[in-house]
């Protein structure tokens, strides 16, 4: 009987142990995380009899939680993936949304650019020149509140960063703290502990891409995407969040020895908002930056060839910040380098590394890319349309970064607060002698090099025959002279003409100052037509058409972000759902355990029921004999 009651009291306590798996399944079906559990039994094990051997019942090996390695890491690879492609939608969206809420830099070009026609058709009206340096402050307006934009979702990604590196560091420290608690559990850790432990560790696939590798011991040690142990065994190595080397406000990301691995990160939100910021923000902060550029230089310089209505050569109507220049915290050397922008057709919009290495200066995007530097006569360096001077002793490794564009949107400025300094007529003007016999015109004159200081000071333009010219000043220097063909083009103090028709022997002309600059308005129609006028690119693109283009790009991007966002969702639920279907509680597979495993608990206690009968009875057949 003692056998028949062994027996029975190991089936109650099987039961009884399924039991409870099975309700602290049904009790977890909506719990975050939970694994379902199993109850793994076996035979107890028998002594062999003579000529027999009966069973002694059944022994609880374990309680299992269903689990498969590859189908949980492909859910954390899976959420890595979905919570960058939300990071960086969420700051696509907010990017579209400045450029749109902004004001429209394009209707501001438009109402700008137009206000010369204006002044063109109504020469001599104050309210057309009053109303187009109106239409000037509004763009800059529209420029700097756009650049603004840009500059705080700096800002907020700079935020960002050190938050979630802070969060990273906190739930790595909580995985290494399971992580001493599993080890010390030995071969039979609590499911809990292993559930928690996973749960944390997706929770961190979500702030950057990470690997993760099962111990021997039962730890798991945690890398990063750039191979950074994050975790291995009772420790964790926490990331900071720093001062980039070049510019103190903006945040990078340094591994446990201090080096700077923000190029080096991927996956996750961290990843997401370290490569949004290299390669949307930045460009399109230097790209908006480089149409300011752009706009101010080509008003600028038309204004230089134009005539005022107080009579003088047209100055600046804008000011934009010089390129921004900032030493790496790591420079040895007393050397600083300044830069300036000597072509802005040859800007590419990039910013720059320019580096020492103790012979000779290089110069690479900050991408990476090798940059040709060329060497002046005078000891400066020209590259990308910039002229790089350099002062003091550089050490070697010394670096500067270089950024000719990224402040230029929230630094352009109206310059002009006279109306009647926009320079509305041409120049120079070329009058014929009352004397002259030929059929010689000169219907223009372009000046070139608005700097030259004799640029303005009257000349004689004469035909000494009919193939020759000769250009002299007032005083009667000649300043250039040589042989003339029908349609040449004759230059001197930076201004060229290309009369046509053909001049007779002594025919001559005067060139000077425009003196008819009231009624003349062929400058502002030239300054009109720089909306359509190749500026940057090389002068093949103009700069609404380079707006046009920075709009489309940062759409683009929105559009990307929106559409991969929508596809790994769909791929992280594809994961979750696949390991749900081995870890996940079934509760109609719950409820028919439960019914079972509560007939076999009823079956056992009647099977300890039935040796305490035969008990008794044997023990009344005892007592009677």
């Amino acid at each position: 009987m003692a056998n028949l009651l062994t027996i029975g009291a190991s089936g109650l306590n099987a039961a009884q142990v399924a039991l409870s798996t099975v309700g602290n399944n049904i009790s977890n079906v909506n719990t975050t995380g939970y694994s379902r559990q199993t109850v793994l039994q076996v035979q107890a094990v028998t002594a062999h009899g003579a000529n027999y051997t009966i069973g002694s019942g059944v022994n609880v090996q374990s309680v299992q939680r269903a689990y498969s390695a590859y189908l949980t890491a492909a859910v954390w690879n899976a959420n890595s993936s979905m919570q960058s492609a939300t990071t960086t939608n969420n700051l696509a969206t907010t990017l579209n949304s400045s450029l749109a809420n902004s004001g429209s830099l394009q209707t501001a070009l438009d109402n700008f650019y137009g206000g010369f026609s204006t002044v063109a058709n109504t020469p001599g009206v104050a309210s057309s020149r009053q109303a187009l340096l109106g239409n000037a402050s509004s763009l800059v307006t529209t420029f700097n509140t756009l650049g603004q934009q840009l500059q705080s979702q700096q800002s907020q990604i700079n935020s960002q960063i050190s938050t979630t590196v802070n969060s990273i560091n906190t739930v790595a420290a909580n995985i290494a703290s399971l992580n001493s608690q599993i080890q010390q559990a030995g071969n039979n850790p609590p499911n809990q502990l292993l559930d928690q432990r996973d749960s944390l560790v997706q929770t961190l696939s979500g702030y950057i891409g990470v690997t993760a590798t099962n111990q021997p011991d039962g730890s798991i040690s945690v890398y990063s995407s750039n191979g950074q142990s994050l975790v291995s065994g009772g420790n964790s190595y926490a990331l900071s969040s720093g001062a980039n080397a070049y510019n103190a406000s903006r945040t990078d990301v340094f591994d446990s020895t201090g080096n700077d691995v923000s190029n080096r990160i991927s996956g996750g939100s961290l990843g997401a908002l370290l490569n949004y910021r290299s390669s949307v923000l930045d460009n399109a902060q230097s790209q908006l930056g480089l149409q300011a550029v752009g706009l101010a230089s080509s008003v600028n310089a038309q204004q230089a060839k134009g005539l005022t209505a107080n009579g003088q050569q047209g100055g600046p109507m804008f000011s934009v910040p010089t390129p921004t220049v900032q030493g790496s915290s790591a420079n040895q050397g007393s050397a600083s380098v300044g830069a300036t922008i000597s072509n802005v057709g040859q800007l590419t919009g990039s910013n720059y590394v320019m580096s020492y290495n103790g012979s000779a200066w290089s110069l690479q995007t900050t991408s990476g890319q090798n940059v040709a530097l060329t060497s002046n006569p005078d000891g400066s360096y020209s590259a990308d349309g910039m002229t790089f001077s350099v002062s003091g002793t550089a050490q070697a490794g010394d670096s500067f970064q270089i950024q000719p564009t990224a402040q230029a949107s929230t630094g352009i400025a109206v310059s002009m607060t006279d109306p009647n300094n926009i320079a509305s007529a041409a120049l120079l003007s070329a009058s014929p002698a009352t004397g002259n016999t030929g059929t010689g015109k000169i219907g223009s004159v372009t000046a070139q090099n608005t700097a030259n200081a004799a640029l303005t000071n009257g000349v004689t333009l004469s035909f000494p025959t009919t193939g020759s010219y000769q250009v002299t000043d007032s005083t009667g220097n000649v300043l250039s002279s040589g042989a003339y063909t029908a349609g040449q083009t004759i230059s001197a103090n930076g201004w060229s003409v290309t009369p046509s028709g053909s001049p007779a022997a002594g025919d001559s002309f005067s060139i000077g100052l425009n003196s008819n600059g009231l009624k003349d308005t062929s400058n502002a129609l030239a300054m009109a037509s720089l909306s359509n006028t190749g500026v940057l690119n090389g002068g093949t693109q103009s700069i609404v058409a380079a707006y046009s283009q920075l709009t489309t790009t940062i759409g683009t991007a929105g559009s990307q972000a929106a559409s991969n966002l929508t596809t790994q969702t769909s791929l992280y639920n594809q994961a979750v759902s696949a390991q749900q279907s081995v870890s996940g509680v079934n509760l109609d597979e719950e409820a028919a355990n439960l019914v079972n495993y509560q007939q076999a608990y009823q079956a056992s206690a009647q099977v300890i029921s039935t040796a305490q009968t035969i008990f008794a009875s044997l023990l009344t057949a005892v007592q009677t004999a």
